[in-house]
């Protein structure tokens, strides 16, 4: 499939331009630490030394998983649906989120189990009615993959704005996460397996000799895109056709966790300079989210032993980069504050 090109977004010219202007803010150099090299970030991605952020985007990529039916969550399949409406009512942690830093919520049906009501909030964009067993055979076709990738694309496509906060929502879907973590980075399986929602001891011990059996069946899918279309899931796939949308819009993309990093993976796999464009809100409490971290070069903004997904931590994350691009945008220099520089 034909994918947006995403080219190096490195620019001596903008560098400097972006670092002299941070320099000299009044305050010591580098005495903002991290929030520097965000507004950096920021005004690299966005292409000036004065970015502003302009009605960010909160997307909730949602979809079932075939291997659920092998007990790999300690919630039932039932859950994303019922999820989804909580997110479409405004009751979910995210909802409440995305109202209090002003983020406009979208929530995707991928390929969730059951079917919605219209709403406002809500696109349908449904491949199937979940993925497939990936024990039995692959989790989707690769036309599946490929339309679920094309659907984030274009949903991108329409969204305004310059920014997108990429969340998730899928029982199981940790699963899927692990195994591409896995076969993309070749990091041992049982250290990318976590505990998911709460699985207890025996329950982790199942879900990793599960997915060992679906690694070994698909041996053959490393290719990145067969490797997706190999271990699922529709939500993953279509996170990453929006994720390299984004990036070859020159969008700030605050990923989110475990889940939304998989898709990541897979788009980095195919498109490396996409990370260039992506601020990395959290580190997950879920084991394998710092292999994957490692593994795309990342260092997390915050690390608050988050596991709930849904973009919660983009969204906490979201003002820290509203402030970094403020502080670059509002903050007097010394001539014009009239305030003396370091001797």
């Amino acid at each position: 499939m034909k994918l947006p090109p995403i080219p190096d977004l490195r620019d001596a010219a903008l560098d400097a331009a972006l670092q002299r202007a941070i320099d000299h803010k009044t305050k010591p150099q580098g005495s903002l630490g991290r929030i520097e090299q965000l507004a950096l970030q920021a005004g690299r991605v966005l292409g000036t030394d004065k970015p502003k952020l302009v009605q960010p985007q909160l997307v909730v990529f949602a979809a079932d998983h075939g291997i659920a039916a092998h007990g790999v969550s300690a919630f039932p399949q039932e859950v994303t649906g019922q999820m989804v409406r909580n997110f479409l009512a405004g009751g979910a942690a995210v909802s409440v989120l995305a109202r209090q830093h002003g983020l406009a919520m979208t929530v995707v049906d991928c390929g969730v189990a059951c079917d919605f009501e219209p709403h406002p909030q809500l696109r349908p964009l449904k491949v199937a009615k979940g993925a497939a067993d990936p024990a039995t055979g692959p989790a989707m076709s690769r036309g599946q993959c490929e339309a679920a990738m094309r659907h984030g694309m274009e949903l991108v496509q329409g969204l305004p704005g310059n920014a997108l906060l990429v969340g998730e929502m899928g029982i199981a879907n940790s699963s899927p996460a692990a195994l591409l973590l896995a076969r993309l980075t070749g990091a041992p399986l049982g250290e990318c397996v976590g505990r998911g929602t709460g699985l207890d001891d025996a329950g982790l011990q199942r879900k990793k000799d599960v997915l060992q059996r679906v690694l070994d069946r698909h041996a053959d899918a490393r290719a990145p895109l067969d490797a997706l279309a190999a271990f699922g899931g529709l939500e993953i796939a279509t996170m990453a056709g929006a994720i390299l949308q984004a990036a070859s819009e020159r969008r700030i993309v605050v990923m989110d966790g475990f889940i939304t990093g998989a898709a990541l993976l897979v788009a980095h796999a195919v498109a490396p300079h996409v990370v260039q464009r992506c601020i990395f809100s959290h580190r997950s409490a879920e084991p394998g989210h710092a292999l994957m971290l490692g593994a795309l070069g990342a260092r997390p903004l915050l690390e608050l032993d988050l596991r709930l997904g849904e973009g919660s931590g983009a969204a906490l994350a979201w003002p820290l980069v509203v402030s970094a691009c403020m502080l670059l945008c509002d903050m007097a220099t010394f001539d014009s504050a009239q305030v003396s520089g370091k001797h």
